[in-house]
């Protein structure tokens, strides 16, 4: 029996080949020139017998007799990463890397609060993060991309843990001469879908809003403009103008500047999301995930802090995020 020379590397090309479906843009993801990657690719089929690619499409499509080997190589990889990771459990010190996936309504005002402290804590931990929707956190972690997820939940996804770090109200944004900034205490009976900006499909903080308004209107805030906004700075920015108004969470309520509108707080129980970490019940790091977990918990601001500890936190019900 002939013996197979296949390298990890050349695994990892084939893998990436098969994620781009483009030579230019697979060799640029694994930092190498596309010459280089053509060679390796040409030697893994050699080696293995088969044609992995059908060239003659644009983009590349596997072939039949390469979709399994593609599978397969994902698994070696994945195996390989689990190795070095066990390896390096026994030692005190987290070293190696973490690789984050944050949802855009929780990282431009979460990420901030413990990025550094949590860099200086663990100095041989290598933090990637990415920011991405919950569809592309979940496909993510089901492709093993990445490691753990910040995102809301609960998600209930066969296959994943989830550790809840908060509960993180929902508050009004609207511009200070708007009726409903006369009220101090909003209920969900004083919205108004017509007067409302959302956020685009696909993200979840649009479909808990949705989840938790029974809007009496569907029409648009200015009844010729069809807009849904894809961050929480536009849906604000749109607000400071004077027209409609919005739901954010608590965090991005300590960004508010702007003299031109105000912050309103439900009446108790408040909605709520609930923020967590998930990983996939296979993963290894354990131990990074929890020292993260630890970081951000320790990081979030006093206020908060005591707000999952208030009198009516045992009564909120977080909305589902998905």
């Amino acid at each position: 029996m002939s013996r197979l020379t296949l390298t990890l590397t050349q695994l990892e090309y084939l893998v990436a080949l098969d994620q781009f479906r483009h030579f230019g843009k697979a060799a640029k993801a694994c930092h190498v020139s596309q010459p280089t990657l053509s060679m390796q690719l040409q030697k893994l089929e050699n080696e293995l017998g088969v044609v992995l690619f059908d060239r003659t499409f644009q983009p590349l499509l596997p072939t039949s007799e390469g979709e399994p080997l593609i599978a397969q190589a994902r698994v070696v990889l994945s195996e390989a990463r689990r190795l070095a990771t066990l390896s390096r459990q026994d030692e005190k010190e987290l070293r190696g890397e973490l690789r984050l996936a944050v949802i855009p309504t929780i990282a431009p005002y979460l990420i901030p609060l413990f990025v550094e402290h949590f860099a200086r804590t663990f100095p041989k931990l290598n933090l990637y993060i990415d920011e991405l929707q919950t569809d592309q956190i979940l496909n993510a972690l089901e492709t093993e991309k990445i490691d753990v997820g910040l995102l809301a939940t609960p998600l209930k996804a066969d296959g994943l843990e989830e550790e809840k770090l908060f509960l993180e109200p929902f508050l009004l944004y609207a511009p200070a001469g708007h009726p409903i900034a006369r009220k101090k205490i909003i209920t969900e009976d004083d919205l108004d879908g017509s007067d409302m900006w959302l956020l685009a499909e696909g993200h979840c903080l649009r479909s808990q809003i949705l989840r938790f308004c029974s809007l009496r209107n569907s029409q648009a805030v200015l009844k010729n403009v069809r807009f849904e906004a894809g961050n929480l700075e536009t849906l604000q920015r749109l607000v400071d103008s004077g027209n409609g108004y919005t739901l954010i969470p608590w965090l991005a309520a300590g960004r508010h500047s702007s003299p031109d509108s105000v912050v309103r707080a439900f009446k108790s129980p408040a909605p709520v999301r609930q923020v967590s970490l998930v990983w996939r019940r296979t993963q290894l790091k354990r131990r990074a995930i929890e020292s993260l977990a630890r970081t951000i918990q320790a990081c979030l601001p006093a206020e908060l802090k005591e707000l999952q500890e208030s009198k009516d936190a045992a009564t909120r019900r977080p909305i589902p995020a998905w």
